[in-house]
């Protein structure tokens, strides 16, 4: 199994989520009123293994890779922008930019419903 170019992106943005995840729990358990960093922190850490096995999946052929590649996309862009906005909400106490969290959120629950599709989709049979 090889991965491509846009699976190992994908593959290192799932870690960076990890770290980041990891980085913000620290921050949250040291700077006092940072729930939205709390929150931040558990949803990149809650996703970031999501990522890594629908890549993981997709490349294996267990699923179709186009499926995969795209539940995982949304989930990159939704941590992106929700993790973003609250981050940004706590340590500049302005937010990204407007609708950005809800945003995020809303590819958050796309790329499961993608990651679901992916499930329930049947992978292509090679010949």
């Amino acid at each position: 199994m090889r991965l491509s170019g846009v699976d190992r992106a994908l593959a290192a943005l799932a870690g960076l989520a990890g770290l980041l995840g990891v980085a913000l729990s620290a921050a949250a358990a040291h700077i006092p009123g940072t729930d939205s960093l709390k929150t931040a922190a558990q949803f990149l850490l809650f996703h970031a293994p999501a990522i890594l096995a629908l890549v993981g999946l997709g490349a294996a052929g267990l699923v179709r890779i186009g499926l995969a590649r795209a539940a995982a996309g949304l989930l990159v862009a939704g941590l992106i922008l929700f993790c973003g906005d609250l981050s940004v909400r706590a340590w500049l106490q302005h937010p990204l930019f407007p609708m950005a969290a809800p945003t995020g959120g809303f590819a958050l629950m796309s790329g499961w419903l993608v990651g679901i599709l992916c499930a329930l989709v049947p992978a292509r049979r090679v010949v």
